[in-house]
């Protein structure tokens, strides 16, 4: 099985800046993509930012060039840094991992629980 455990999520002004961190346990071997994905409400989820274990990098049309996704492959953990933030990027942020190689096993679309991210003055 895959923990996932989110943080940083919280209220911010538009203009302003958030990180949030993802990290993963599990008796873990590997991660091949790591990413984040949210969810507006009266909206579907979509795809904000994904991550290879190669730093391959892939980015929502909406958030490219204000949000940067990274991650530690040591510490199997995945960031993303949201930068000039809007109010239409308010929404509840999952963490996803792809094709996880445990001890147990292998596991594809693992997702933490949310994180709230609201974008309001």
């Amino acid at each position: 099985q895959v923990q996932l455990v989110e943080s940083g999520g919280g209220l911010v002004q538009p203009g302003g800046s958030l990180r949030l961190s993802c990290a993963a346990s599990g008796s873990i071997f590997s991660i091949y993509a790591m990413g984040w994905y949210r969810q507006a409400p009266g909206k579907q989820r979509e795809l904000v930012a994904t991550i290879t274990s190669g730093g391959t990098t892939n980015y929502a049309a909406s958030v490219k060039g204000r949000f940067t996704i990274s991650r530690d492959n040591a510490k199997n953990t995945v960031y993303l840094q949201m930068n000039g933030l809007k109010p239409e990027d308010t929404a509840v942020y999952y963490c996803h991992t792809d094709s996880v190689l445990t001890a147990r096993g292998a596991y594809d679309d693992w997702w933490g629980e949310g994180l709230q991210v609201t974008v309001s003055s």
